[in-house]
């Protein structure tokens, strides 16, 4: 196995298991999400993966939506007596959609990996 292809592994199996670790609780889960989610990434980028650029979106889907989780936490959440609707959790939805977008990613890089000769 050469170097690029170890990492490339290493990097996606560390970030894979971040992931799913993260979901056990998903709102302070988000900060451990979130990087396993960049590792995942990284190993894309540095594997040259066909799939990069979903992965990528997922990253960045993940940015968002932890960054709204974080800004509506801050103000006080949602619902109830803070004024703010439930609706106003539909911002948050890119969150979970990028999460389900770096399993699925996560799981695809890895196939790409053990499928490609060394």
């Amino acid at each position: 196995m050469n170097k690029r292809k170890f990492w490339l592994v290493l990097l996606c199996i560390i970030g894979f298991l971040a992931i799913i670790v993260g979901a056990l609780d998903p709102l302070e889960g988000a900060f451990i999400i979130l990087p396993g989610s960049g590792l995942v990434a990284l190993g894309a980028f540095l594997g040259k993966s066909h799939h990069r650029r979903f992965i990528y979106w997922a990253f960045m889907m993940i940015v968002f939506g932890v960054a709204v989780v974080v800004v509506l936490s801050l103000f006080g959440g949602v619902g109830g007596d803070t004024g703010r609707s439930m609706w106003w959790l539909l911002t948050a939805l890119p969150y979970p959609v990028g999460w389900i977008m770096s399993i699925i990613g996560a799981v695809r890089l890895l196939i790409e990996s053990f499928r490609k000769p060394s």
